[in-house]
């Protein structure tokens, strides 16, 4: 990922900038004012609807490079705008769906794990449907769209998220 990030002008302003998302440091009031089609207020609105924030991510631990641990830590803070971005919800269907996208955008073993034993957690008929539905979908994104880890997300907020996942090559979720 540091690699993909170094080659990439937007990945190496993040880099060089080290932003990070949290209460803190975003203000979420503003976001909640932008446009309603604009990437800030599709991530408040995610937020919202799925009670999660940003301030629940565990530290990275065990990484001794600093500029690794900044990556992996950059990774957790915008797992949840991934999920915005891509339109998928953090039940167990969406978030193994995500974890497909990560897999093959990162490689990160939590990734492949999560991507390949999560249909072991679904409990209805339902869910497998939906995953063996979306999962073409998921696998797509993963290997034709722009690498979602050089997204500076937060010089993005007034974007409008279709202009966003046109840009990034993210097709439409199949309904």
């Amino acid at each position: 990922m540091h690699c993909r990030m170094k080659a990439n002008p937007e990945g190496r302003l993040i880099l060089k900038d080290r932003p990070t998302i949290n209460t803190q440091t975003v203000d979420f009031d503003l976001l909640k004012n932008l446009p309603p089609n604009s990437l800030g207020h599709t991530y408040v609105k995610f937020c919202k609807k799925h009670n999660i924030t940003p301030d629940s991510r565990d530290p990275v631990q065990y990484v001794d490079d600093e500029d690794l641990a900044y990556v992996m830590k950059r990774y957790r803070e915008t797992h949840d705008l991934v999920h915005a971005v891509l339109n998928m919800p953090t039940d167990m269907v969406g978030e193994t769906l995500v974890k497909w996208v990560e897999a093959l955008q990162t490689g990160l073993p939590m990734c492949i794990g999560g991507a390949v034993l999560g249909p072991g957690r679904f409990s209805r008929n339902a869910q497998f449907l939906r995953f063996r539905k979306l999962r073409p979908w998921a696998i797509q994104v993963g290997q034709s769209s722009d690498f979602l880890r050089n997204v500076y997300f937060e010089q993005r907020w007034e974007q409008d998220i279709d202009d966003l996942r046109d840009e990034l090559k993210i097709p439409p979720v199949p309904s």
